[in-house]
């Protein structure tokens, strides 16, 4: 195993279960959905002990994220290996038909509401789908603190105290561990966030779970204790254009867990970088990586990781493609 060159790799979708979900991520992976109930998440690439990504193309195929962490480090990561004790990002699709209960991140520093091996959840959204009556909640209105939330809660009119915005084909957002949020309605997002599972329900719209037949629990104690009550309101970034052509590549958000790029375009373009690690999403249109001399096709939904080993690649989209580009934290 360890004298495999590696090369890009594919991924396959997990999907989870969520009562606000729907069946849309049907028209963005190839892998069918499940059953026939809602499917609110499509883990595209996670390290995760009990949701692991594996491996879908090449002689790698069947392989986990975390056996490929440990087996490759250098390969993979370039000079970030060491650094980090799984992959550092969890990557999904989120379908939401209903209301995303109304939640908080904790932040890195929040040790005493971390599980151990877990971080804060700072995370960000593309999205992919809306309409007239999709909502995105994200950010206190002035003047909301600790006591006047607490009584809304027990009226069932926090969404009082929360900025909103119609999210918008295309529209990115940042959501900082911190930040009380929420979105719904027919939406659906393209989601980039540290590697954590580690969330709050402040409020849940009083949705009843049909496999339980009873409301989600709450964590408002946790929730209250790690609000950022200074964070205003949330608006979509501005994306910064960094090139036009042969490609329009945009940058919609770069801190300290994460870079992501918007790549459109109809002719060949770079993507990647050399001796570093980058994550590719198809989110529009298809077409081919081409790496090593090796062509591998690229269809909406898609994800691959580009080990550092590999580093810089060509796409060619078939007609036209929109690809996400995705760094590590360095």
């Amino acid at each position: 195993m360890s004298q495999i060159d590696l090369y890009p790799l594919k991924f396959e979708p997990i999907y989870q279960y969520r009562l606000w979900g729907g069946r849309r991520l049907a028209e963005l992976l190839s892998a069918p959905l499940p059953g026939d109930g809602p499917i609110g998440e499509a883990w595209l690439l996670s390290d995760r002990d009990d949701q692991t990504s594996h491996v879908a193309n090449g002689p790698l195929k069947g392989q986990t994220i975390s056996q490929l962490m440990e087996q490759f480090p250098e390969q993979l990561l370039g000079k970030l290996a060491g650094r980090f004790h799984r992959f550092p990002l969890l990557l999904k699709f989120l379908d939401v038909s209903k209301m995303l209960s109304v939640q908080v991140h904790p932040k890195d520093d929040n040790t005493d509401l971390l599980p151990a091996g877990e971080t804060g959840k700072t995370e960000a959204w593309v999205v992919l789908k809306a309409g007239k009556e999709s909502r995105i909640y994200a950010g206190l209105k002035q003047g909301t603190n600790a006591d006047n939330l607490q009584q809304a809660l027990t009226k069932g009119t926090v969404a009082d105290h929360l900025t909103y915005f119609t999210p918008e084909l295309g529209d990115g957002i940042f959501i900082p561990a911190g930040t009380v949020h929420s979105l719904g309605n027919d939406v659906v997002v393209f989601e980039i966030q540290e590697n954590s599972d580690v969330t709050f329900r402040l409020y849940d719209w009083n949705h009843v779970d049909a496999k339980t037949s009873k409301p989600r629990p709450l964590q408002v104690e946790q929730a209250l204790s790690c609000i950022n009550f200074k964070q205003g309101e949330v608006r979509p970034v501005a994306p910064v254009i960094e090139e036009v052509k042969p490609v329009l590549r945009e940058r919609l958000f770069l801190c300290k867990h994460f870079g992501l790029w918007r790549l459109n375009g109809e002719l060949p373009f770079n993507i990647g970088e050399k001796g570093k690690p980058r994550v590719i999403v198809c989110i529009d249109g298809d077409g081919q990586l081409e790496s090593n001399n090796t062509k591998y096709e690229v269809n909406i939904g898609d994800v691959l990781l580009i080990p550092a080993m590999v580093g810089a690649c060509i796409f060619q989209p078939h007609t036209s493609a929109i690809v996400l580009e995705i760094s590590l934290p360095e």
